[in-house]
Protein backbone atom coordinates (compact mmCIF):
# COMPACT_ATOMS: atom_id res chain seq x y z
CA UNK A 1 0.00 0.00 0.00
CA UNK A 2 1.16 3.57 -0.78
CA UNK A 3 2.63 5.49 2.09
CA UNK A 4 0.72 8.38 1.38
CA UNK A 5 -2.52 6.79 1.58
CA UNK A 6 -5.06 9.02 2.80
CA UNK A 7 -3.95 11.51 -0.09
CA UNK A 8 -4.99 12.28 -3.77
CA UNK A 9 -2.98 12.91 -6.06
CA UNK A 10 -3.88 16.78 -6.04
CA UNK A 11 -2.57 16.79 -2.47
CA UNK A 12 -6.11 16.49 -0.32
CA UNK A 13 -6.65 13.97 2.27
CA UNK A 14 -9.00 11.74 1.94
CA UNK A 15 -10.31 8.52 3.44
CA UNK A 16 -8.91 5.36 2.12
CA UNK A 17 -11.80 3.33 0.17
CA UNK A 18 -11.71 -0.36 1.33
CA UNK A 19 -14.31 -1.26 -0.26
CA UNK A 20 -12.89 -3.75 -2.76
CA UNK A 21 -10.96 -5.45 0.03
CA UNK A 22 -11.99 -9.04 1.15
CA UNK A 23 -13.70 -8.72 5.34
CA UNK A 24 -11.12 -11.14 6.31
CA UNK A 25 -10.61 -11.94 10.41
CA UNK A 26 -8.53 -9.30 12.05
CA UNK A 27 -6.97 -8.58 15.52
CA UNK A 28 -4.51 -6.31 17.48
CA UNK A 29 -2.66 -5.99 20.76
CA UNK A 30 -1.76 -2.55 22.05
CA UNK A 31 -0.03 -2.00 25.38
CA UNK A 32 0.31 1.28 27.69
CA UNK A 33 2.18 1.42 30.99
CA UNK A 34 0.97 3.92 33.45
CA UNK A 35 3.91 4.34 36.13
CA UNK A 36 2.90 6.05 39.37
CA UNK A 37 4.21 6.12 42.96
CA UNK A 38 4.03 3.02 44.94
CA UNK A 39 0.97 4.06 47.40
CA UNK A 40 -1.16 5.16 44.65
CA UNK A 41 -0.23 1.82 42.94
CA UNK A 42 -1.22 0.11 46.40
CA UNK A 43 -4.44 1.82 46.40
CA UNK A 44 -5.25 1.10 42.88
CA UNK A 45 -4.55 -2.50 43.15
CA UNK A 46 -6.46 -3.01 46.50
CA UNK A 47 -8.88 -0.90 45.28
CA UNK A 48 -9.23 1.64 47.87
CA UNK A 49 -9.23 4.71 45.57
CA UNK A 50 -11.94 6.63 46.62
CA UNK A 51 -13.71 7.33 43.48
CA UNK A 52 -13.86 3.16 43.40
CA UNK A 53 -12.35 0.49 41.90
CA UNK A 54 -10.47 2.22 38.80
CA UNK A 55 -9.45 -1.21 36.73
CA UNK A 56 -13.44 -1.94 36.50
CA UNK A 57 -13.52 1.61 34.94
CA UNK A 58 -10.60 1.69 32.90
CA UNK A 59 -11.98 -1.86 31.27
CA UNK A 60 -15.19 -0.37 30.64
CA UNK A 61 -13.91 2.93 29.30
CA UNK A 62 -11.19 1.14 27.24
CA UNK A 63 -14.01 -1.13 25.43
CA UNK A 64 -16.37 2.04 24.97
CA UNK A 65 -13.25 4.43 23.37
CA UNK A 66 -12.65 1.23 20.97
CA UNK A 67 -16.11 1.11 20.00
CA UNK A 68 -15.83 4.65 19.11
CA UNK A 69 -12.65 4.98 17.56
CA UNK A 70 -13.89 6.28 13.80
CA UNK A 71 -15.58 9.22 16.10
CA UNK A 72 -11.66 10.19 17.37
CA UNK A 73 -9.32 9.60 14.26
CA UNK A 74 -10.27 11.73 11.27
CA UNK A 75 -9.83 8.85 8.53
CA UNK A 76 -10.47 5.77 10.60
CA UNK A 77 -13.18 3.50 9.14
CA UNK A 78 -16.35 2.87 11.71
CA UNK A 79 -15.90 -1.17 11.79
CA UNK A 80 -17.86 -3.78 13.79
CA UNK A 81 -15.80 -5.12 16.80
CA UNK A 82 -16.52 -8.57 17.25
CA UNK A 83 -14.48 -8.40 20.67
CA UNK A 84 -12.48 -6.13 22.55
CA UNK A 85 -10.18 -7.48 25.84
CA UNK A 86 -8.40 -5.42 28.61
CA UNK A 87 -5.66 -6.89 30.87
CA UNK A 88 -4.04 -5.40 33.46
CA UNK A 89 -0.25 -6.37 34.85
CA UNK A 90 0.95 -4.82 38.39
CA UNK A 91 4.97 -3.88 37.63
CA UNK A 92 6.20 -3.32 40.74
CA UNK A 93 7.14 -1.16 42.54
CA UNK A 94 5.56 1.75 40.03
CA UNK A 95 3.83 0.81 37.19
CA UNK A 96 0.53 -0.69 35.31
CA UNK A 97 0.55 -2.12 32.48
CA UNK A 98 -2.27 -2.61 30.13
CA UNK A 99 -2.82 -4.64 27.26
CA UNK A 100 -5.70 -4.32 24.72
CA UNK A 101 -6.64 -6.85 22.00
CA UNK A 102 -9.23 -5.85 19.76
CA UNK A 103 -10.84 -8.41 16.99
CA UNK A 104 -13.26 -7.86 13.70
CA UNK A 105 -14.35 -9.27 10.42
CA UNK A 106 -13.90 -6.77 8.22
CA UNK A 107 -11.82 -4.96 5.47
CA UNK A 108 -9.65 -2.83 7.40
CA UNK A 109 -7.99 -3.39 10.65
CA UNK A 110 -8.17 -3.14 14.16
CA UNK A 111 -4.85 -1.65 15.04
CA UNK A 112 -6.29 2.24 15.88
CA UNK A 113 -8.89 0.72 18.20
CA UNK A 114 -6.44 -1.63 20.15
CA UNK A 115 -4.32 1.38 20.35
CA UNK A 116 -7.69 4.06 21.25
CA UNK A 117 -8.61 1.63 23.87
CA UNK A 118 -5.13 1.35 25.44
CA UNK A 119 -5.09 5.14 25.68
CA UNK A 120 -8.36 5.87 26.96
CA UNK A 121 -7.38 2.79 29.66
CA UNK A 122 -4.38 4.75 30.92
CA UNK A 123 -6.38 8.39 30.76
CA UNK A 124 -8.69 6.84 33.18
CA UNK A 125 -6.47 5.47 35.68
CA UNK A 126 -4.81 8.73 35.85
CA UNK A 127 -8.05 10.21 35.78
CA UNK A 128 -9.18 8.38 39.11
CA UNK A 129 -5.65 7.92 40.84
CA UNK A 130 -4.43 11.60 40.47
CA UNK A 131 -5.69 12.10 43.96
CA UNK A 132 -2.59 10.37 45.32
CA UNK A 133 0.03 10.77 42.84
CA UNK A 134 -0.63 13.73 40.34
CA UNK A 135 3.14 13.21 38.67
CA UNK A 136 1.75 10.00 36.99
CA UNK A 137 3.30 9.53 33.87
CA UNK A 138 1.48 7.47 30.48
CA UNK A 139 4.62 6.26 29.23
CA UNK A 140 4.32 4.79 26.66
CA UNK A 141 1.74 3.42 24.02
CA UNK A 142 2.49 0.84 21.66
CA UNK A 143 1.39 -1.40 19.26
CA UNK A 144 2.12 -5.01 20.16
CA UNK A 145 0.95 -7.28 17.39
CA UNK A 146 -1.50 -7.20 14.63
CA UNK A 147 -2.87 -10.20 12.50
CA UNK A 148 -4.92 -10.54 9.35
CA UNK A 149 -5.46 -8.32 5.93
CA UNK A 150 -2.40 -8.06 3.29
CA UNK A 151 0.36 -7.29 5.11
CA UNK A 152 -0.78 -10.48 7.58
CA UNK A 153 0.96 -10.72 10.73
CA UNK A 154 3.52 -7.84 12.64
CA UNK A 155 5.17 -8.31 15.74
CA UNK A 156 6.69 -5.88 18.02
CA UNK A 157 10.30 -7.01 18.57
Amino acid sequence: MDRASHFKPDGTLTMVDVGAKEATPRTARAEAIVRMRSDALRALREATLAKGDALVAAQIAAIAAAKRTDELIPLAHTIPLSGVDVRFEFLEPDALRIETEARTVARTGVEMEALVAASVAALTIYDMTKAIDKGIMVERIVLLEKSGGESGVWRRT
